[in-house]
């Protein structure tokens, strides 16, 4: 295939969307840069940008068959991924990164990827099986080993997503009701054991500070005031720029990773929202569409976890901003500052325009 007749076939409006929303990330990166005086988030950004949509492009001609065809290949990268987790809790102690000079590697968030091609990798190949009930528990224990590994770190927050991806997953693999609702149930057993026996005590903290701000006033209960107070200051408009008091005087925590859809809202008003909304509904519509006319249940499997991952971290962040979650940590996909997540998107992007062009091939 020529490379002129390749690239016509890709999906520029991806292209175009998520390097749009990281776009917008940078500008708000920039913005709190300015009140802390430091621009080297901004700068780093900038560079993560250049390399993530080379990475995309490069990925694209990576042909997906490979690791459709080779079950051992994915279980070797899967394996990998469980000994980087490992490493991290040996070496780190707590929930960390391997420091490459200037930068860091989080190994979760390659661990999410990695994890949407072993469960795609699964349930397309027992598609028609569904009804029996031990594919659920043995798929459910693939993303088991890495969520008490990532749990330890501790991130409760990375947990919560891979948990909705395989329960996305699974809903999108035919699940049956009856076996949904057994699911459920587990669920609630495993989170009342859990609070009971697993979780720590800032955990929990956060979760009653969520419920009742005013019993950690100054604490968790205080970054999430301070969220609400700069999301309902925006207004239509916003404050401009630069020009966010909650931002700008270091009120709002993480502005430029948890918090950064209140700071979004504080200087970008009700205007930078449907911005938001819109570049992202974008890019889950052409996500979905690719899925819905991928040619094999693997590609098809695979857009749609890369989906419901986009989504579940989209609605998590801004369900803790607005203070309709507790804080666990889920930073804004494309948006928020960070290396290696943007990278796993942009090369899970590039991926999946490896399968639209075989579409329309």
């Amino acid at each position: 295939m020529a490379i002129t007749t390749y690239f016509k076939k890709i999906d520029w409006m991806i292209v175009a969307v998520s390097i749009l929303l990281t776009g917008l990330g940078l500008l708000l990166i920039y913005s709190s840069s300015l009140g802390r005086g430091n621009f080297l988030n901004f700068q780093k950004q900038i560079l993560f940008l250049g390399l993530g949509v080379f990475l995309m492009f490069l990925f694209s001609f990576f042909d997906l068959r490979i690791l459709k065809n080779n079950p051992f290949l994915i279980l070797l990268l899967y394996s990998i991924c469980l000994l980087t987790l490992v490493g991290v809790l040996a070496f780190k102690g707590v929930r960390g990164w391997y420091r490459l000079g200037p930068f860091s590697i989080d190994p979760i968030e390659f661990t999410k990827i990695i994890l949407i091609f072993l469960l795609a990798k699964y349930f397309s190949t027992r598609h028609i099986e569904m009804y029996r009930l031990r594919h659920i528990i043995l798929s459910g224990f693939y993303v088991f080993i890495p969520s008490v590994l990532i749990f330890f770190q501790p991130d409760l927050g990375s947990v919560l997503i891979l948990f909705s991806l395989w329960i996305g997953i699974l809903i999108i693999s035919g699940i049956k009701i009856r076996h949904f609702l057994i699911l459920c149930l587990v669920i609630i057993l495993i989170s009342a054991f859990s609070w009971s026996f697993l979780l720590r005590d800032y955990q929990k903290q956060r979760i009653l500070s969520f419920l009742n701000p005013q019993l950690e006033p100054l604490g968790m209960g205080w970054s999430q005031q301070q969220s609400k107070i700069a999301i309902g200051s925006g207004g239509i408009l916003g404050k401009g720029i630069g020009n966010g008091s909650q931002t700008q005087y270091g009120f709002l925590t993480e502005p430029q990773t948890d918090f950064i859809f209140a700071h979004l809202v504080e200087e970008t008003g009700l205007i930078g929202v449907f911005v938001l909304t819109s570049l992202f509904s974008l890019l889950i519509w052409r996500i979905i569409k690719i899925a819905s006319f991928s040619k094999d249940n693997f590609s098809r499997f695979y857009a749609s976890g890369l989906a419901m991952l986009l989504i579940s971290q989209f609605f998590i962040n801004i369900g803790m901003n607005l203070g309709v979650l507790p804080i666990i940590g889920i930073s804004l996909p494309l948006v928020s500052y960070g290396g290696s997540g943007l990278m796993t998107i942009f090369i899970s992007l590039g991926i999946l325009q490896g399968i639209k062009t075989k579409i329309s091939g």
